[in-house]
């Protein structure tokens, strides 16, 4: 594997100065927090130091979203600075632990995976900036498990090979948030370097949640067709876990035709449907349209006659496109008319309705406000939406933390937000070795 090298030659001159270390008489470890979202990172850091015995300062902080400098400053009564790139390397203070969930967009599954080459891949050359210009005990970063995998790992090795060469031992470890205590099916990617030995990501306590245990109970209801219509067809029981999109998912997922969302379909259509999730990705049709495989390929009228034989074929799907189920695509390269799913998960009201025995899935910023809870008012059950409070208890927040953003924004914070408790044990570790 070939690692790029020498992307930080000017930077590394800077290296020939003695590192800064804290004056424990005092017992203060000072920290900066880059790409501070709601100060996860902070929060964990905090509490970790404050139960082994260790005051902690916070002396720079960095966020750019409007909202997160809200949420961030209504909590911490501070404000940090904008736009990392435009802090000045020769204004940055002295600190002994870095802690950083930089950008992860560039390589999560639900951005493009465009890493080092999108610009907010770039920012983990701002992190390395400020690793370079004060060379501090200790740092902390998270991230997406998409960036071990990245350009087949290049991108992952070439950023710890960067860490290394700046006198780190460097060790990184994907864990699940569900086995901190949070109740969040959570992995996430977190790398940790200090300088005078490595440091165990192994063997930490496991504590289990599941969603009931941080649930609120007896909120306001939903009263909308949508909500009317799936409580009308199904029990709360058989609601429990579901995703509610038109993908495959065996008996996980209710779509749009079980419901009716578009228009009632008969039975055949509905055996269609279901059937043309899982033809709809064979490699053969991908062929036959001209394009690589992919989940989701138009697939020809007759492409479809060879694997649905109905007598009124024709009607059956044109009354499909007519109510919305089904879209037709004209082939760019030979004009012919394919057909394909109107709409996948974050078309519909909710994408996920969550289990009160289980831990959630993993909450992301795209869709974290359409989760769906089974709730009970006056005795009667109903649908809500998942609360602000509860998205907050899901990520560990402590119960003083509040969020006076409007309930999208909200949840698209926490959904770009680190779990606190994982963030504190990883801390402890770190602390007791700087």
């Amino acid at each position: 594997m070939i690692v790029e090298r020498n992307l930080f030659t000017p930077l590394l001159k800077l290296k020939n100065f003695k590192p800064y270390f804290t004056d424990y008489k005092n017992q203060i470890v000072r920290f900066v927090d880059l790409f501070a979202g709601l100060g996860g990172l902070r929060l964990g850091f905090e509490q970790a130091s404050s139960n082994i015995g260790l005051k902690s300062q916070c002396i720079l902080s960095s966020e750019i979203k409007k909202s997160a400098l809200q949420a961030y400053t209504d909590h911490f009564k501070e404000t940090p600075q904008g736009d990392i790139t435009q802090i000045n390397t020769n204004d940055i203070p002295n600190f002994d632990v870095l802690l950083a969930g930089f950008p992860c967009q560039p390589f999560s599954n639900a951005g493009k995976r465009r890493g080092l080459d999108d610009t907010r891949g770039t920012l983990f050359f701002e992190i390395m900036r400020f690793l370079l210009a004060k060379k501090p005990r200790g740092f902390l970063l998270e991230n997406v498990p998409g960036l071990l995998t990245h350009d087949k790992g290049k991108t992952f090795s070439i950023m710890l090979s960067h860490l290394k060469e700046c006198g780190y031992f460097v060790n990184y470890k994907l864990l699940n948030a569900k086995d901190f205590g949070v109740a969040q099916n959570r992995e996430r990617l977190y790398i940790v370097g200090n300088l005078s030995c490595p440091i165990d990501l192994d063997r930490f306590p496991i504590a289990k949640c599941v969603f009931k245990d941080i649930q609120e109970r007896h909120l306001e209801l939903l009263n909308t067709p949508f909500t009317q219509k799936i409580l009308s067809q199904f029990t709360p029981n058989e609601l429990y876990g579901k995703a509610i999109k038109d993908k495959r998912g065996s008996n996980n997922n209710i779509h749009s035709w079980d419901l009716g969302l578009r228009g009632v379909v008969n039975q055949a259509q509905k055996d269609f449907l279901n059937l043309f999730l899982k033809e709809r990705r064979k490699s053969k049709y991908a062929m036959l349209w001209g394009t690589p495989q992919k989940d989701g390929v138009p697939l020809s009228l007759k492409s479809i006659q060879d694997f649905f034989n109905h007598a009124d074929l024709i009607n059956l799907l044109d009354d499909l496109v007519a109510k919305g189920y089904l879209k037709q695509i004209k082939n760019s390269k030979n004009s012919e008319l394919g057909f394909a799913l109107s709409g996948g998960k974050l078309s519909f009201e909710f994408s996920k309705i969550l289990h009160p025995n289980e831990p959630t899935p993993t909450l992301v910023a795209s869709d974290m406000h359409k989760i769906g809870v089974i709730d009970f008012k006056n005795k009667e059950a109903g649908l809500r939406r998942l609360s602000v409070q509860e998205g907050l208890r899901l990520f560990g927040f402590p119960k003083n933390y509040g969020l006076n953003t409007s309930y999208k924004e909200s949840m698209d914070l926490l959904g770009n937000s680190v779990c606190v408790p994982v963030i504190q044990a990883i801390s402890k570790r770190l602390i007791k070795v700087i």
